[in-house]
């Protein structure tokens, strides 16, 4: 028995479509945090000004944790060779991923804070906050379910 964790090859995904889903969600994802990084002083200021509901010393630290959760999310949909524990890890950062998304355009467009941008993609683009921006984040919640569901780093049992 070692006490070193061992890296295993990722399960084969159920469909062909759920490994182009997840290639499209991991390349999202790249675009995202390399626009959030390119302009990541500016970034760091916008969160807060997003005003929610966290402390504010929190949502200081929210953006480096966004940026971070969408770089660790990319390994289990990329299904790169990984430790169970870090390919369950690299799950539910892409689950992160989505959620604090959604909830930040969700809250942005029902407190109507003015902001500028929604910070997709950081401050390099200015996209409006609006209605679009929740329809983006339950977008990027049906990629990680489908993700999810077609990769899922469990064991499969066969009927």
């Amino acid at each position: 028995m070692s006490i070193l964790v061992k890296a295993t090859p990722a399960p084969a995904a159920r469909t062909k479509e759920t490994r182009q889903m997840s290639y499209l969600y991991a390349g999202l994802l790249v675009v995202l945090a390399v626009t959030q990084l390119f302009t990541f002083d500016e970034f760091i200021e916008l969160v807060p000004a997003f005003n929610l509901p966290f402390g504010r010393g929190f949502t200081y630290a929210l953006a480096p944790l966004i940026v971070a959760t969408e770089v660790f999310a990319i390994p289990f949909l990329l299904r790169m060779k990984l430790s169970v524990a870090f390919r369950w890890l690299s799950m539910l950062c892409g689950w992160f991923v989505a959620a604090i998304w959604t909830f930040i355009s969700l809250w942005i467009v029902l407190t109507n804070p003015a902001i500028e941008t929604v910070g997709y993609f950081g401050t390099l683009v200015t996209l409006v906050p609006g209605w679009w921006a929740v329809c983006v984040g339950f977008a990027l919640c049906i990629l990680t379910t489908w993700t999810s569901w077609g990769l899922w780093p469990g064991a499969r049992t066969k009927k």
